[in-house]
């Protein structure tokens, strides 16, 4: 797209995540960030170090020294940078493997009525929330999720396929709980939320003994959902 819109001469520059696409299409101008997907600018909420990374990209269409101009930002990403002071809005039990289905069920529901409230604190002290897109109410969440582990197909009326209802599912519990770790005090950096929601919740768990679910069944598209938008590569089992 950006070579299309300079051969109408418009400038363009790029905000790139992953180095060798931006290497295999070579656009015009990029900014090479060494940021989490989804973060071009960095961390949420820190406006500061996000107008810093825009501006070091709006310079790039000042440059004449193309054509291909890709140039890196110099910091470390912020995610890895522990925030002190900041301690997880809800305390949960420690997390563990369970043998079947109604037991994960179960657990999860207890954990989800601890998590609840600090969501909701989340929700009155932002003013947002990014839940939502498994258009399926939080009761609902522990029966259709477990309903994968004991082999069910479920799905919901929003998506018309089981593996984009539990992809969908999967995004809402990850959103609800990194929003329930940040309902009080100070800001986390998002590498604190995920050892936390991966180490420390039974939602974490769960969602790596779905995945694994998911890779050994014979239906396609849960089998790519799964082993693509579940469970982030370093928090898989070793």
């Amino acid at each position: 797209m950006a070579h299309m819109l300079e051969e109408r001469g418009l400038p363009t520059t790029v905000l790139a995540l992953v180095l060798p696409q931006v290497e295999n299409t070579r656009p015009p101008r990029a900014l090479m960030v060494p940021f989490m997907l989804g973060r071009p600018l960095g961390e949420p909420n820190d406006s500061d170090f996000q107008r810093r990374v825009l501006l070091q990209a709006l310079r790039l269409l000042e440059r004449t020294d193309g054509p291909v101009i890709l140039e890196h930002f110099p910091d470390d990403n912020p995610s890895h940078v522990d925030r002190s002071g900041w301690e997880p809005g809800v305390k949960v039990p420690a997390p563990r493997a369970f043998d079947d289905a109604e037991a994960w069920e179960s657990a999860f529901r207890d954990e989800l009525e601890l998590v609840l409230p600090a969501w909701e604190r989340f929700e009155a002290r932002f003013g947002r929330s990014t839940v939502g897109l498994s258009g399926q109410s939080l009761q609902d969440w522990p029966e259709f999720a477990t309903a994968f582990l004991r082999g069910e197909l479920p799905t919901v009326a929003m998506h018309d396929t089981p593996a984009l209802a539990l992809r969908f599912l999967c995004d809402d519990i990850k959103a609800m709980y990194g929003e329930a770790a940040q309902a009080d005090g100070p800001a986390p950096s998002a590498g604190q939320i995920d050892r936390w929601f991966w180490r420390e919740t039974v939602a974490g768990q769960l969602l790596i003994a779905l995945r694994s679910k998911a890779m050994d069944s014979p239906n396609n598209a849960l089998k790519t959902v799964g082993g693509r938008f579940f469970v982030p590569v370093p928090y898989l089992p070793v």
